[in-house]
């Protein structure tokens, strides 16, 4: 190998190991995203089921003054 094709080399080898720094950060956000979104589902579910036990409450307590 010649000199120039050692340099066109590192030049390549150097942009492949900045956009594997690329990749990881995206991945980074993309994972931090990820466990944002489920904490947040996980949250709405919780809210959801929150309003369904109020809700059948409710109507458990309109059916037994619907009796009386």
């Amino acid at each position: 190998m010649d000199q120039a094709e050692l340099e066109a080399l590192a030049a390549r080898i150097e942009r492949l190991i900045e956009r594997n720094r690329q990749l990881e950060a995206e991945n980074a956000r993309l994972r931090q995203a990820q466990e944002d979104w489920q904490q947040e589902r996980v949250q709405l579910m919780q809210k959801n089921d929150m309003a369904r036990h109020r809700i059948e409450a409710m109507i458990s307590r309109l059916r037994s003054l619907e009796h009386h």
